[in-house]
């Protein structure tokens, strides 16, 4: 039977040749190059995707809506765009050296590759987001057990049949393309299994949740014979570290304000107790800079607070990066 690579040509699907034969030209670059194959989530998770990127300091551009390939500010980094559901099967198989995808695609491809990152960020925010077993409000059905000999729907087959299988429950799991909370409300299956972040398109379609199949994050993964090469793994492990960095700081904000000696311990003591501000002496005797970095949802009471107890000249500032 004709193969590419690893894979079978007749159990291969169109989109997924069409990717093949879109790497193999990518890689003919490649090959005269020293850069890093790096694949990104195309769909839900490429807009978040590109954002962290940019506050890690790589500027990641598409010439077009209907591009595979985007620019990136970095010579040595040459990116291609694929679908989040196939990533890690491309890094498994060598095809990219590494890529962001879900650890929820990973574990229903069954890829072996190295997970270099924990990245926590969704679509929505900065969230983990759940596979959830999902039934009508008026349906009668309360636990996992009730589904046997039902009909289930969902587009993450193999977790799903693992799960119902763990639990000893004999289901029918069929795949779904898409609108698949639609399908249960219609009737067309009893349940499903569906990806939430916030649980508002269940709510809204009239669903409750009776079980988590699984949590997943954004992971930044890689080839296993790639992370052997002491410059990829170098590599890999800079972007991962200033993502990390572009995540940690995505909800904190930076102060800055004067006080005078005298107000000195009052202004410290409205600060969080775990937080250590820089505190640095000025030209003018008696008065001091302090620097800290906060939670931006605790700002607004803060810096009434701060003022109250002294502070002047307070300055909030955004962060790109956080580095611990």
């Amino acid at each position: 039977m004709l193969g590419i690579g690893h894979f079978n040509l007749a159990s291969a699907t169109p989109n997924f040749l069409l990717y093949k034969i879109l790497i193999c030209r990518y890689n003919k670059f490649i090959m005269k190059n020293k850069v890093l194959k790096l694949g990104l989530p195309k769909g839900s998770l490429q807009e978040s995707t590109f954002k962290m990127l940019k506050k890690a300091g790589f500027n990641v551009n598409l010439s077009s809506s209907r591009s595979y390939f985007p620019s990136v500010d970095d010579p040595e980094i040459q990116a291609i765009l694929l679908r989040a559901q196939e990533m890690s099967r491309y890094v498994q198989d060598g095809a990219l050296d590494c890529g962001i995808t879900g650890n929820d695609w990973i574990l229903e491809n069954k890829s072996d590759v190295v997970r270099v990152a924990d990245l926590t960020y969704a679509k929505q925010g900065l969230n983990k987001v759940r596979w959830v077993l999902a039934v009508p409000q008026d349906s009668g059905i309360k636990k996992v057990k009730d589904l046997s000999g039902r009909r289930v729907a969902t587009e993450l087959v193999n977790v799903t049949k693992d799960y119902f299988q763990k639990n000893k429950v004999k289901v029918n799991v069929e795949f779904s393309w898409g609108a698949t909370e639609v399908k249960v409300s219609g009737g067309l299956v009893d349940a499903i299994v569906e990806l939430t972040e916030t649980g508002s398109s269940l709510r809204a379609n009239k669903l409750v949740e009776i079980a988590t199949l699984c949590e997943s994050t954004t992971q930044f993964i890689a080839n296993r014979i790639a992370y052997k090469d002491d410059w990829k793994k170098a590599k890999m492990e800079q972007i991962a570290m200033l993502l990390k960095g572009a995540i940690a700081a995505e909800e904190k904000v930076g102060l800055k304000m004067n006080v005078r000696k005298n107000d000195l311990k009052r202004v410290l003591a409205k600060l969080p107790a775990l937080k250590k501000p820089t505190i640095s002496g000025l030209s003018d005797d008696g008065w001091f800079a302090i620097e800290t970095i906060i939670d931006e949802k605790v700002v607004r009471v803060l810096i009434p607070a701060l003022k109250q107890a002294g502070a002047q000249g307070i300055i909030e500032y955004p962060l790109n990066k956080v580095i611990y």
